[in-house]
């Protein structure tokens, strides 16, 4: 997770990747996708020269400038933009620009270079081995982007930070409405010391317990909790919770609860309805618990007692009408 409001879009975490770029010869430009830091190594060579966790292009001795368009894991709307050259010090471009499209289907290099393109961030200067950080102003649904970078040089990361905004068309009728990639986000949370909520709701299986959420521990008589935003309001039918990894420090039991604020408060606690009762837990475990909801919710509360760490949490339940009409208008009025 980027921050508390907004994801990665491009990440590779979610599907993010390279479909045309015009020299990388020092550097590939796969590595602007990974999801974790850029890493560094002086004195690492290898045939080509210093070894860099970034794009790196070569020097050009011809005007011009050098691109790559990369296609977003998950389409949505841009908020901000991280150009990142972490390491790069006397090989960083002047100056870059950001644009972006959106194509339905599978666009292949060809078409995308026939795209019409919306200018997200105007060339401007940028400084190196530091995140050069950038608000979009445009309530677009964008599928693609292009980094431009003048003349050349190396990028270590590229951040398109952003809410997810799916495709109703590809999404089944029941479906892990807490997940990221369908714009499921946290909204609350009591305690996030060793690791973010937000990390439970991304894609596949956690690597490793600073994958997940945990606590520090707690020296009263309360329990931790997180609220999740779903990505339409749905009636639940399954959960997952996932303690992978959380072996001395996996939650004794869980529940869950719904509201729908549609029609009440979250911030009244009478407004909230059961979902998932007390459940113990065990330790490194995927759980799977069916849910009896007879109606729907637009967020959920996921409490542990008392602390601890979960790898994932996944809630799968069917958009009610209202939810998926809503689902529908947002991406007809967005694309």
């Amino acid at each position: 997770m980027d921050d508390n409001q907004h994801i990665d879009l491009a990440s590779r975490a979610f599907g993010g990747g390279v479909v045309a770029v015009n020299d990388e010869f020092f550097a590939a430009a796969d590595h602007l996708l990974s999801p974790g830091r850029p890493t560094h190594a002086p004195r690492t060579f290898d045939h080509r020269g210093q070894v860099y966790d970034g794009w790196e292009t070569r020097r050009r001795r011809e005007p011009g400038h050098d691109w790559v368009i990369i296609r977003l894991g998950t389409p949505g709307i841009i908020r901000a933009i991280d150009i990142d050259t972490s390491f790069f010090t006397g090989n960083y471009p002047p100056h870059a620009s950001v644009d972006g499209c959106s194509l339905p289907g599978h666009p292949d290099a060809t078409q995308l270079k026939k795209a019409t393109w919306t200018p997200l961030v105007y060339r401007t200067a940028l400084s190196g081995d530091t995140q050069n950080l950038f608000t979009v102003d445009n309530a677009r649904r964008f599928t693609h982007v292009r980094l431009t970078i003048y003349p050349d040089g190396g990028v270590a990361r590229l951040r398109v930070h952003g809410e997810v905004v799916p495709d109703p068309d590809l999404l089944p009728d029941v479906f892990d409405v807490a997940a990221a990639q369908h714009g499921g986000r946290v909204t609350g949370c009591s305690n996030m010391f060793y690791g973010h909520p937000g990390n439970m709701l991304m894609p596949g299986l956690a690597a490793s317990m600073g994958d997940g959420w945990e606590t520090s521990r707690r020296r009263d008589d309360g329990n931790d909790w997180v609220i999740v935003q779903l990505a339409a309001p749905a009636v639940l039918a399954l959960a997952d919770l996932d303690t992978s990894h959380f072996k001395g420090n996996a939650p004794g039991r869980a529940s869950l609860r719904g509201v729908d604020t549609r029609s009440g408060s979250a911030d009244d606690p009478t407004d909230w309805f059961d979902l998932l009762e007390p459940m113990p837990l065990a330790p490194d475990t995927p759980h799977r618990f069916r849910v009896s909801a007879e109606r729907a919710a637009t967020h959920v509360r996921l409490d542990i007692f008392p602390d601890g760490g979960m790898a994932r949490l996944r809630l799968h339940g069917r958009p009610d009408e209202a939810g998926a009409t809503a689902l529908r208008a947002r991406y007809e009025t967005l694309r």
